[in-house]
Order: structure tokens, then sequence, then C-alpha cells
């Protein structure tokens, strides 16, 4: 009996496998160039080109180094789990930052001007939408640092997001005002993320609940800013910045994203 449970473990095992080796290989990408007021975004597509009918349509919002391969590789997970997604080139002509003071050059007219980065993410949901893949009604944004705050921007702006996800995002935002959320949030913040401080966090909890919005805010201890990135490490040694990878947060937080999103989708 122990030989014939061992016998179908492998089997189901191998199957498991072969199904998602075979999702993978179905997955198709593609470069797509739009325009934003007169700025020529270049951002990244993902879907399963095997699955039938309309799906629940993603933005993916990169870090503050721009659309880059961690941004891309996230729109091609989302795209394994059923989902199209299109990893967002906010800052125009596929800018990648080379090191964080240019960074923080292409990311600060964001900062000053959310109206700005709402334009970028509008025109990345109408190019979506031009694909007959796209759920229309049903459509949702994440974010990873300034990805992160460009998201709950939009969401408090009034976007017409089911939800919206941001991992160590800057919570230092634009605050909702009454009626104007119709997004549920998740908040993926890291317990050691020194770019954020008590201050922000408060507000952000204060003004969200003294409206009633739904978020949901998850902590996920020793984890640094930039937690999800498997790049961050090296960048922080390089840089002297204070953010490495969290293989355990990523992953979990990876897994409370695809709850959530049970729950809306």
């Amino acid at each position: 009996m122990k030989h014939i449970h061992l016998l179908l473990t492998a089997f189901f095992m191998s199957s498991i496998l072969s199904l998602t080796a075979q999702n993978i290989a179905s997955i198709k990408t593609e470069e797509v160039t739009y325009t934003s007021g007169g700025t020529t975004l270049k951002s990244y597509v993902a879907y399963n080109s095997n699955q039938k009918g309309k799906r629940p349509a993603i933005i993916v919002v990169p870090e503050w180094w721009g659309n880059n391969n961690y941004s891309k590789m996230r729109a091609r997970k989302l795209a394994e789990l059923g989902y199209i997604a299109i990893a967002v080139d906010m800052y125009g002509d596929d800018k990648i930052a080379a090191n964080p003071a240019q960074a923080q050059e292409y990311a600060t007219p964001f900062y000053k001007d959310p109206q700005l980065g709402k334009a970028r993410i509008e025109a990345a949901v109408n190019k979506l939408k031009e694909y007959q893949q796209t759920d229309a009604g049903k459509m949702a944004a994440i974010g990873y640092c300034f990805g992160g705050s460009m998201v709950l921007n939009a969401a408090k702006m009034g976007m017409d997001f089911k939800a919206v996800v941001s991992f160590h995002g800057g919570l230092a935002i634009v605050p909702a005002t009454p009626g104007s959320t119709k997004a549920k949030i998740l908040v993926c913040h890291g317990g050691a993320d020194k770019f954020i401080s008590e201050a922000d966090i408060k507000n952000f909890k204060g003004n969200l609940d003294s409206l009633k919005v739904t978020y949901t805010f998850i902590v996920y201890p020793d984890a640094t800013h930039a937690f999800t990135n498997p790049d961050a490490t090296a960048n922080g040694k390089k840089f002297n910045m204070p953010i490495e990878y969290n293989e355990a947060a990523d992953k979990k937080s990876w897994n409370d994203m695809k709850e959530f999103f049970a729950t809306i989708f």
C-alpha cells in the first residue's frame, strides 16, 4: 500500500508540474506603445494565450527605478494566475534610472503633481482595455515602493479600480476625501522599513478610518523597504541604502495579495 501511495503521489506531483509548465509556456508578452500628455510610454503586457474569455486586469506600477525586469516579471506572474497585466512605463521612453539620484529626479514630478501619476495610470488602463481578454469591469492595480504610492494615490483620487495593493509603498500621499475612494485597499508594509515614519502610518490609517474606507494593513516583521525585490540586497549595498530582500515576506505578501484578489474577483 505504501508503494502504491508513493506512486500516486509521484503521479499527481508530475501532473501538477506539467500543468504549471504548460501554463508558463502559454504566457504571451508584448511591448506596447501609447502616449499620455504628449509623452511616449512603452509598457509591457502579459496574459495567458490559451485561457478562454475575458479576465480581470491588473495594472503594475514599478519601483522608482522604472519599468525594469522586476515589474515585468510581476506582470508575467499575474498572467500565470489568470489575469491580464500591464507593467507600466511611468517616466516615458522606457527610461530606467541608473542610481538613486536619477530615480529621485524621475520620480519627484509625480510626487509634486499627483494628477500626473493618475494620468499615466489612466493611459495604461485605456491601453489594456483595447485587449479582448480584458474584463473592463474588473480592474485593479498593484505597485512597488514609488508604484505603491502611485496606486494608493489613484485609489484616493477616485480611479475606478476594484482594488489596489501597495507593496512597501510610501504613505505620505494624497489624502482621501469623502466619497472619493472606490477601491478596496491592501497595504503590505515592512516592519523594519526606515523610509516610512510612524507618523505617516498614523496619518494614512487615520484618514481612511475617518472616512470609513475599507482597507487592510499587513506588517511583515523584520522586512525593510523593497523587501519583495531579490535585487534589493545588492542595490542596498551598492548605494548604501537600508533595503534588503526578505524571501519570507515576499512570498507571504504575494499570497496575501492572491487571497485579497480572490475575495474581490
